[in-house]
């Protein structure tokens, strides 16, 4: 079973900064493409930022220049350092993993999401 878990979340102000961090766990060969996704009320689910397997990284373009993902592939650990925060990325951030569960078969797993408020 592959479960990804998240933290670092919370409250900031505009201009405030903060780190998120995703765990992947569990019985697996290898992970590929990592990313967060976020979903603002009323809108539809954004990527946000990913990182492949080789740390080539792709942003939207609304947080290019503020926010930086990366990875420890030996704690099977993806990041995501948010700067410079505004009230527009106020949103649930879910991390998302493509799971290499034997050589040849992958599955996409999410984690449960974590709310991140930028307000003063």
């Amino acid at each position: 079973q592959v479960q990804l878990v998240e933290s670092g979340g919370g409250l900031v102000q505009p201009g405030g900064s903060l780190r998120l961090s995703c765990t992947v766990s569990g019985n697996f060969f290898s992970i590929n493409n990592m990313g967060w996704y976020r979903q603002a009320p009323g809108k539809e689910r954004e990527l946000a930022a990913a990182i492949t397997s080789d740390s080539i990284t792709n942003y939207a373009d609304s947080v290019k220049g503020r926010f930086t993902i990366s990875r420890d592939n030996a704690k099977n650990t993806v990041y995501l350092q948010m700067n410079s925060l505004k009230p527009e990325d106020t949103a649930v951030y879910y991390c998302h993993a493509q799971v290499y569960i034997t050589k040849w078969y992958s599955s996409d797993y999410r984690g449960q999401g974590t709310q991140v408020t930028v307000s003063s």
